[in-house]
């Protein structure tokens, strides 16, 4: 590390002001705080000094999302497999890496499925860094600011939330969507509203519905080379019989997918948000080190509870989501994932504790309103999040008038 640290310090001064380099000196500060602890200090008693920094803040994230990460790679390969083992052929280039290295198409071979997982999670991910992180760096130069590690997080949730077999020039299109039109215009990191990853999401959504959506989403296997289509969990549900009792529960039942496997995420979908086990785990971290605030995810929670209840006791015969018992709607779709990593964004959610938890109450009020009123997108969390992205500087509002009045309140009484 100190050969490292020497390379760099002489390579500093043309980067630094009036060096041949400097309109690269936001990329080269880049890579040397992300390598090593800036060498300079908050001075005076005037400024608040935390451990805590935005680098290590971010860095937490990525660790939090390991489990959901190593679940995507396994779960992507074995749907791979599985499907490749009903009669489907080799998926391109892919099928000739796995032939070379002669690890085969076996779903009991957990080696096997995470190599097939991964080539197909490599190529997005490096698709979204390149793009994602060149758009970046392309505004840090022109604003004359320092890259910030907020992309880190984001560059890392995008490829998780999207179909293994995504067209890459879409990964492309959508990353540049987010990050310019959900971040930069607002300022950069720690200014905008809106999730970055949830905004590119978004827009692919509605720009190409058919290739990527809600109730359908492709599996990584391919009877011809565009990809095998398979409907997901809710996608199935989305169209079950409702006057047959437990429709939607059996429509479950005939896909050979049951509580376990989703909540353990052998199921097909987006890359990293089958899991609901993986997100958990994630969760666990976040809390643990006071990134992710537990009042959002519990809000969450509470929200998905009484929206079900409600929805099952209205019933429905025409819509058989309405009967679906709110312990499935959390293992199911990116309800889990969505609200673990994307609702506790500290940047685009309240920051008054009151707040956090009727924001997260919201969503996840809003989430199964979504997901079941409207059964042609059954997958109900990324809108359900971008809405109270926008509602929480309200929330914060009437969180903190709400406050002032009780101090007023209680200085009046004394």
């Amino acid at each position: 590390m100190k050969f490292i640290r020497h390379i760099l310090d002489k390579q500093r001064p043309l980067f630094e002001k009036g060096g041949k380099l400097e309109l690269l000196f936001p990329l080269f500060e880049a890579n040397d705080t992300i390598l090593f602890t800036p060498g300079y200090v908050t001075r005076g008693p005037a400024h608040v000094r935390d451990g805590l920094d935005l680098k290590r803040m971010m860095m937490t994230v990525v660790i939090a999302l390991v489990p959901c990460i190593l679940m995507a790679l396994y779960n992507t390969g074995f749907q791979a497999n599985l499907a490749m083992a009903e009669g489907a052929s080799a998926p391109g280039w892919r099928g000739a890496v796995i032939d070379l290295l002669g690890l085969g198409y076996g779903t009991g071979n957990i080696l096997a499925c995470m190599v097939h997982g991964f080539l197909y999670y490599l190529p997005i991910l490096i698709v979204t860094f390149v793009v994602g992180g060149g758009i970046e760096v392309l505004f840090a130069i022109v604003r004359k600011h320092e890259v910030n590690e907020g992309f880190l997080v984001t560059g890392m949730l995008f490829p998780l939330i999207l179909p293994p077999t995504i067209p890459l020039w879409q990964v492309a299109l959508g990353i540049a969507f987010g990050v310019v039109l959900g971040k930069e215009i607002f300022g950069g990191t720690g200014m905008n509203i809106l999730n970055p990853a949830l905004t590119a999401r978004a827009f692919l959504f509605f720009a190409y519905p058919a290739q990527i959506s809600g109730d359908k989403v492709w599996i990584a296997a391919s009877e011809t080379v565009d990809g095998f289509s398979g409907a997901t969990a809710l996608g199935r549900m989305a169209v079950a019989d409702a006057s047959v009792q437990d429709g939607a529960l059996k429509a479950l039942q005939e896909m050979h997918v049951s509580w376990t496997d989703a909540f353990l995420g052998f199921i097909p979908g987006s890359l990293g948000e089958t899991s609901t086990l993986a997100c958990l785990l994630g969760a666990l971290v976040l809390i643990v080190v006071g990134v992710a605030s537990w009042r959002i995810i519990v809000g969450g929670i509470i929200g998905t509870i009484l929206a079900c209840l409600l929805l099952n006791a209205v019933g429905s015969d025409t819509n058989a989501l309405m009967n679906v018992p709110f312990y499935w709607q959390m293992v199911l779709g990116g309800w889990a994932f969505g609200l673990v990593f994307m609702a506790t964004d500290p940047v685009s959610a309240p920051f008054t504790n009151t707040g956090r938890f009727v924001y997260g109450l919201l969503i996840g009020i809003m989430a199964m309103l979504v997901r079941v009123v409207n059964p042609a997108y059954p997958e109900g969390m990324m809108l359900a999040i971008l809405f109270m992205n926008i509602f929480s500087p309200l929330i914060n509002h009437f969180a903190i008038s709400a406050n002032i009045r009780r101090r007023v309140a209680r200085s009046e009484a004394v």
